[in-house]
């Protein structure tokens, strides 16, 4: 089947949060938002169809996941990666932000060491210090451009900060990594000698390029499965982020148990009806307009690839392995990261500031590409202006 990505949908006056919020957060009115990670494309037809028949039902009373619900959630990990999941080691959440702040919690004491690889996904920092917890921070190595774990730093780090948690990005944002098995070998050799819980956020797990296959955590040793949590949802996957819905993977059943207690703690039973319904459609029947979809983000990298390669000599691509957002090395522009996000600013785009993503993160930008090609390209435009 077809499907029209390069289709542009206007979502302004639509309460969307990356076109309609810029002056509340203090950007100019008409720029041009590539920053957060949702993408400009509408969700598959049989998703829309699945919402549609609910809502002209049209009562939304409490409603749990059934049986059907799992069996898709389980055969889409299956086929998808190859991941035997058991049903009954599920937790539902608002979603995967939300699952790691309760995990936080629910594992972990006041005051107590939570490990993460800078740069990484903001939102880890806050979900420690928020929480009351001592952020511990291991460094990517960054190899002319390629990353990897620095283990013995990995290792070191959370021996002297006697840390009990670990947030893994997997597939890696910002910087665009697919762990291979071997990494993931080590990181959880190292985590089990030292007791460490790992929380495995795998949200981008469906988007990677080429040969690069991702690995769910749990399924890398049967010693790593009791001793981490998986976080997934189809938020990034089939752009359904508003919808809330997340599935927590725990194969402990007192960590499981721990994780309940906290969401009673904060009130949350049941989930939200149509998130429940997007997922399972989504699972159900969502692979081929994934599949498209893929293709053509892999165009828009290839585009984004030679853009830069014949107009911005002085940005340099971070190669991504997965994910939809690119990390663009700018440091050879010689700008502080104050003024490189006020060029960006002023050249009419909203990027996400690389310094934002903590240590290592100075001088980059992150760029979402799940646009269509003629966004990407005015988008693309206008950043060549910010260097000359």
């Amino acid at each position: 089947m077809k499907y029209d990505f390069d289709k542009i949908i206007d979502r302004k006056n639509t309460n969307s949060l990356k076109y309609d919020f810029a002056v509340q957060r203090g950007k100019p009115a008409d720029i041009l938002p590539l920053w957060v990670a949702d993408m400009d494309f509408a969700a598959p037809d049989e998703v829309i169809s699945a919402l549609k028949q609910k809502a002209e039902h049209g009562i939304f009373g409490y409603s749990e996941p059934d049986e059907k619900y799992f069996n898709a959630l389980c055969g889409w990990f299956k086929e998808r990666h190859g991941w035997d999941c058991d049903k009954d080691n599920f937790v539902i959440t608002y979603g995967v932000v939300h699952a790691i702040c309760s995990l936080v919690r629910a594992l972990t004491d006041e005051g107590g060491g939570v490990i993460v690889c800078q740069p990484v996904y903001y939102p880890f920092a806050e979900a420690v210090t928020d929480n009351g917890r001592k952020l511990v921070v291991s460094e990517l190595k960054n190899d002319n451009g390629y990353y990897s774990v620095d283990f013995a730093d990995f290792e070191k780090k959370i021996a002297e900060e006697k840390v009990k948690l670990f947030i893994l990005c997997s597939p890696h944002n910002p910087v665009g990594r697919v762990w291979s098995k071997d990494e993931l070998k080590r990181l959880g050799d190292i985590c089990l000698r030292h007791n460490v819980f790992v929380v495995s956020d795998e949200i981008h797990c469906d988007f990677t390029y080429g040969e690069n296959r991702h690995t769910v955590f749990a399924t890398v040793d049967k010693r790593f499965e009791k001793r981490c949590a998986v976080c997934t949802a189809p938020s990034k996957t089939f752009n359904l982020a508003a919808l809330h819905i997340a599935n927590v993977y725990i194969a402990d059943r007192a960590a499981r148990e721990k994780l309940k207690s906290e969401l009673s703690r904060q009130g949350f039973s049941q989930p939200n009806i149509m998130g429940l319904i997007a997922c399972q459609s989504a699972y159900e029947h969502g692979a081929n307009w994934l599949d498209g979809l893929r293709g053509y983000l892999q165009g828009n990298l290839d585009f984004l690839r030679l853009f830069i390669k014949e107009n911005i000599p002085k940005v340099a691509l971070v190669e991504p392995q997965g994910t939809y957002l690119v990390w663009l090395d700018c440091r050879k522009a010689g700008m502080s990261d104050e003024q490189l996000s006020d060029a960006v600013i002023k050249a009419g785009l909203w990027l996400d500031d690389g310094c934002m993503f903590g240590v290592g993160g100075s001088g980059f930008q992150r760029i979402n590409i799940a646009c269509p090609r003629q966004t990407l390209k005015l988008a693309l435009e206008k950043f060549k202006t910010v260097f000359g």
